[in-house]
């Protein structure tokens, strides 16, 4: 895996006019492992990585799932997608309405609900929360190698505990995969669902320790707001014994996906480090007030 965090326009204009659309005056609207532009007909293009077709496929027929079970989501072009071009996936999807992070409250609700439903009638996957890690640390360039071993290690460690099994928790689900403001936005009085690349079958609590994380790790949301999450979803994920499993390997996620991008964004090379300070017990307790990565 090599740091994709290049614009690939050439890419973008041959799957535009693949299927009839302009791609002049396209405009990105974030450049990282996954690229994501905006048309000016109202369209949004997002290109992957190589060898994730089966994915968007994925994708795709999953949003029209949470669609027909009532759960508002990003909808996908009615065009014959998703295509290969220059080694990347990519598919076209409405462009959302104004938008903007949702809120706490939103959050709860959305997965309250999402974990409410019965499972879809055809393949959806199930959750590895370690995926393309080992692909990130190889990728991530600025690591100096006794804090990528020590990472290294530190999955191993972990993906050990999860293949012994989680304790008791919640019934599987489909979950999001990767649940957080950014994923469950506000649209005028509504709530709109984004970011399907990590909906799979899993234990709900994965979902519910990115907030919990959130609160615990980053600072980014306050204790009294993690409260109202609870109350509003009507569990609370850091009683659970599995707890500091997950949120071990979420704050791992984090710490790589920050760590891959250093090597392109020299800006973003302090941040990764500190996070991988953090985890290797450099700063102190929990929280460590991590800045995010966009």
């Amino acid at each position: 895996m090599t740091n994709t965090a290049e614009p690939d326009r050439e890419a973008l204009e041959e799957a535009c006019v693949a299927i009839g659309l302009d791609p002049r005056g396209a405009q990105p609207i974030r450049i990282a492992e996954n690229q994501i532009w905006r048309l000016t007909a109202g369209v949004v293009v997002r290109m992957t990585p190589p060898g994730r077709r089966t994915s968007a496929e994925r994708e795709i027929r999953i949003a029209r799932w949470l669609t027909d079970h009532g759960i508002p989501a990003v909808v996908p072009l009615d065009v014959q997608q998703p295509l290969e071009h220059r080694g990347r996936t990519v598919t076209f999807w409405e462009q959302a309405p104004p938008h903007s992070p949702g809120t706490i409250s939103d959050v709860a609700l959305t997965l309250k609900e999402l974990h409410a439903l019965p499972l879809p009638g055809f393949d959806i996957g199930h959750l590895d929360p370690f995926v393309r890690i080992p692909e990130r640390l190889a990728a991530a360039g600025t690591l100096a190698d006794d804090d990528r071993r020590w990472l290294l290690d530190l999955q191993r460690d972990l993906s050990e505990r999860w293949a012994a099994g989680l304790p008791d928790g919640l019934p599987l689900r489909a979950i999001h995969g990767d649940a957080w403001p950014g994923n469950i936005v506000r649209v005028g009085n509504g709530r709109l669902l984004m970011d399907l690349e990590r909906f799979s079958v899993g234990p709900p609590e994965w979902d519910l320790v990115s907030t919990a994380v959130r609160t615990k790790t980053t600072g980014a949301t306050s204790p009294g707001e993690y409260e109202e999450f609870c109350a509003v979803y009507g569990h609370d994920v850091t009683t659970w014994a599995g707890y500091e499993t997950l949120a071990a390997t979420r704050e791992l996620r984090m710490t790589t996906y920050a760590a891959l991008h250093a090597a392109g964004h020299p800006a973003w090379r302090e941040q990764a480090q500190f996070r991988v300070d953090c985890l290797r017990g450099r700063h102190g307790p929990r929280p460590w007030h991590w800045t995010g990565i966009v």
